[in-house]
């Protein structure tokens, strides 16, 4: 079975680009210079920015279901990243060196079932969850910080 791993689309954040840091206070939203790596995953390219590349930490509804798992959290968004990952059957760098906490909801939103894996043993347990039937989709989380990392689908 493939999968794919994709990270968020880059048009949700173009507005928030340039922006001073007081329009971005004004948001909740906090501007870094990335000044370590690994250490600032990107959710666009879903990897670790380049030293002196700037970040934005923001607010991200990424369960958006009407559902008791609805959830929001913090998420890295570079400022220079405009492409977003679209990965078959492979993981990205950012996820293969972290713990993931790999969740599996349901088409109604519904979490189905989650784990915990190095990110370099990931595959397997991506694979198991897609093959059940009542699974739609995966949302891979950085386990240490719990911040939401990429979504896996079925290809």
């Amino acid at each position: 079975m493939a999968f794919r791993v994709l990270g968020i689309d880059p048009a949700s954040f173009e507005h928030l680009v340039g922006l001073s840091e007081e329009a971005l206070a004004g948001l909740g939203i906090r501007r870094y210079t990335v000044d370590a790596k690994p250490g600032f995953p990107d959710r666009i390219e879903v990897r670790d920015l380049e030293l002196g590349e700037t970040v934005l930490l923001l607010n991200y509804e990424h369960q958006p279901a009407a559902t008791p798992y609805r959830a929001t959290h913090a998420i890295f968004i570079g400022e220079q990243s405009r492409t977003r990952l679209d990965m078959i059957d492979s993981l990205p760098e950012a996820i293969r060196i972290r713990s993931i906490s790999l969740r599996a909801f349901d088409a109604a939103g519904e979490m189905v079932d989650a784990d915990l894996a190095d990110g370099a043993a990931l595959e397997p347990l991506i694979l198991r969850f897609l093959a059940r039937p009542d699974v739609a989709y995966l949302h891979a989380h950085y386990a240490k910080r719990g911040c939401y990392a990429a979504r896996v689908e079925r290809t």
